[in-house]
């Protein structure tokens, strides 16, 4: 499986993995599986943490790389194709960080791991987590 991480899917894989669901955590753990997370999740944490909505256990520019490394996973960097898809999402909510999270996940073949409900209602590959 090849898979691509929600931000509050890679925020509890990094430090309460216990909010999982027990298929996702499998995938997640399963060095098998190929697990990345969005350039987009480093955007949102990055912005949710400047403005005092999230906390996390250090600069989110020395925390983020180290997390990403040392669970496995790979990031997954924003081109302009993945920019362009979000035009032809359908408007199930504004979020920038998910739609373009939901694009990537669609032209990369990845199934996107969150367990945001109006997320879930995107058609791309999904796992509930």
């Amino acid at each position: 499986m090849k898979a691509l991480l929600d931000t509050h899917v890679f925020l509890w894989a990094a430090s309460a993995p216990e909010h999982l669901a027990a298929p996702a955590l499998r995938a997640i753990e399963d060095r098998s599986n190929d697990i990345f997370v969005s350039a987009a999740a480093a955007w949102e944490i990055s912005i949710k943490t400047a403005l005092g909505k999230l906390v996390i256990p250090g600069d989110p520019a020395t925390w983020f790389p180290s997390r990403v490394r040392s669970l496995g996973f790979d990031v997954l960097a924003i081109d302009a194709l993945h920019a362009l898809a979000t035009r032809a999402l359908p408007r199930i909510h504004a979020d920038p960080f998910d739609r373009i999270m939901i694009a990537q996940a669609q032209l990369e073949g990845l199934t996107f791991i969150t367990r945001d409900p109006m997320n879930l209602q995107y058609p791309v590959a999904l796992l509930e987590a």
